[in-house]
């Protein structure tokens, strides 16, 4: 009768224990040429030669942009628990349907984001905030995409007139978190932005109970 298996989980090929979890920017890739292949009023994109980090060479096309802020406005003065998420409803051309998101907008040239994040807040809906806080920055899509996007918490919150642009029609709702996450969970919300910002809030919000 043959022997009973016996088996041991081993680490794959390149694995390391501890903390793994960390900046790494020991290591830099080398510019070898770049050139304009586009530009516009938003972004411009790039085609570049690198040496990667390791030193090999490759090619890449990069989308460069000023960078973008996000604004989850919060409302705690009836419900600290389940407070209320300031939301935007709208229309994207490039997902071709109207997407439920947090406020959000393009930094200017040489702009400072937390100035970024309160115009546009202010634009957008008319709200101002007397508490403002960096959540997280985050890349939407590091493969091509350089724009970095940092999320300011926004509480005590003032309301006023909204001035969007010609081309923003937005509508605009106050809306409990418990509401927001069912609608994650159900696949209404799909904006990245709103996804990240939002279960991140909540997780923190529920840790420090």
């Amino acid at each position: 009768m043959a022997g009973k298996l016996k088996s041991k989980a081993k680490s794959g090929a390149g694995t390391k224990s501890g903390k793994i979890l960390r900046p790494d920017k020991s290591k830099k890739e080398k510019l070898l040429s770049s050139q304009v292949v586009y530009e516009g009023p938003l972004f411009r994109v790039l085609h570049n030669e690198i040496l990667d980090p390791d030193g090999n060479p490759s090619t890449r096309e990069v989308i460069r942009h000023n960078g973008s802020v996000v604004i989850l406005a919060v409302d705690n003065s009836s419900s600290k628990r389940d407070p209320l998420i300031l939301m935007e409803r709208q229309y994207r051309h490039a997902a071709g349907q109207y997407l439920w998101e947090l406020p959000a907008g393009k930094l200017e040239a040489g702009e400072e984001p937390l100035s970024g994040a309160e115009r546009e807040l202010a634009e957008e809906t008319g709200y101002h905030a007397r508490k403002w806080k960096l959540l997280v920055e985050y890349y939407a899509s590091p493969g091509f995409l350089g724009e970095s996007m940092k999320v300011f918490l926004a509480e005590k919150l003032v309301a006023g007139e909204a001035h969007p642009e010609e081309d923003e029609q937005i509508q605009i709702h106050m809306v409990k978190l418990s509401e927001v996450l069912k609608a994650i969970d159900k696949g209404i919300i799909i904006d990245g932005k709103t996804l990240t910002a939002v279960q991140l809030y909540a997780r923190r919000l529920k840790r420090n109970r």
